[in-house]
């Protein structure tokens, strides 16, 4: 029977609230990750944070008993590990750090809040490019509440990556101006122009829900043009009407037509034709960390001395 190793990952986002509990499989080939459960609460931090620069007192008593909840459900999972990482909507609430202290007090996690760089290198955990070939780089973009994250990599390693201020929830409040896109915009073609063959690979729950209108298979990419009819579809609609009708979450309805604007600008800069969508997010690769973690730690164990067979000569 394969070895069954279990890790729980906490992503605290601008918009949501994810728990993912999590298990790798070891065949003795390589490691198989599986989602066991994926628990999301639609808490929109990002409200606060990026119009106020502080978190209000009801969304911390909301966001703290979730906390609690996710805690309970850890321990009756009981991983090997568990990881709580915080994005753009709590490193930039001047209260992020009392929060993160109202929630160890309460609930025993330990939160860690990243900033844009180790966000994006979190997402690159997941090597999903390893399931898309035939090019010779690929932009990992995931588009969050508060910020886009980027990154670019090229033969397995990562050549750079960027964190923007630009978000879905921004976006709805008018908080991006046209100077942040331009720098986004150089940034891009600065970087990508070195390379003749270019795919996306997108993460985060818009791109999730834009590949499935769009009716894609799994493996296949979501193109360009696909991408603008589905945005083009979707503007028919109001936002209830997209709740009502469309069967999207209230929280999703109004910031998918903001998120797919920053797909599509990305592809366009990038002359990029086609974005492969692996259903992963930061959760995944919170869960990536630990195996890895745990992998080199058990590594360690086993060259330890203490553990290693006594040679000719040594007594046992």
């Amino acid at each position: 029977m394969n070895a069954q190793l279990k890790f729980a990952a906490i992503d605290i986002g601008s918009n949501a609230v994810r728990l993912l509990l999590a298990s790798v499989f070891e065949d003795g080939l390589s490691p198989t990750f599986k989602k066991m459960s994926l628990i999301r609460m639609p808490i929109r931090l990002g409200d606060d944070a990026f119009t106020r620069s502080r978190i209000s007192e009801n969304k911390i008593v909301e966001l703290v008993k979730t906390m609690v909840g996710f805690k309970h459900l850890i321990d009756a999972y009981q991983p090997i590990e568990t990881a709580a990482f915080a994005t753009s909507a709590m490193r930039e609430a001047q209260n992020g750090p009392e929060i993160r202290e109202r929630i160890r007090e309460a609930s025993g996690i330990q939160l860690e809040i990243i900033d844009g760089k180790r966000e994006a290198g979190v997402i690159f955990q997941n090597k999903s490019a390893d399931r898309f070939g035939g090019y010779n780089a690929y932009l990992y973009v995931d588009v969050g509440g508060g910020s886009t994250d980027i990154t670019l990599f090229s033969q397995g390693r990562i050549v750079t990556s960027g964190s923007f201020d630009i978000g879905t929830i921004r976006l709805l409040e008018n908080l991006v101006s046209q100077g942040y896109w331009r720098k986004m915009r150089r940034w891009i073609q600065t970087h990508t122009a070195p390379y003749t063959s270019l795919a996306a690979i997108g993460s985060g729950g818009n791109i999730n829900k834009l590949f499935r209108l769009a009716n894609c298979k799994n493996g296949k990419p979501l193109s360009y043009p696909k991408m603008r009819k589905v945005r083009r579809f979707l503007n028919h609609f109001t936002v209830e009407q997209r709740i009502t009708e469309l069967g999207l979450r209230p929280d999703r309805a109004d910031v998918i037509i903001p998120a797919s604007d920053i797909y599509l600008k990305v592809m366009k800069w990038a002359k990029i034709k086609n974005i492969f969508v692996p259903i992963v997010g930061l959760a995944d690769g919170i869960v990536h960390i630990l195996y890895d973690k745990y992998k080199a730690h058990s590594a360690a164990i086993e060259m330890s001395p203490a553990n290693q067979e006594p040679g000719p000569g040594q007594s046992t």
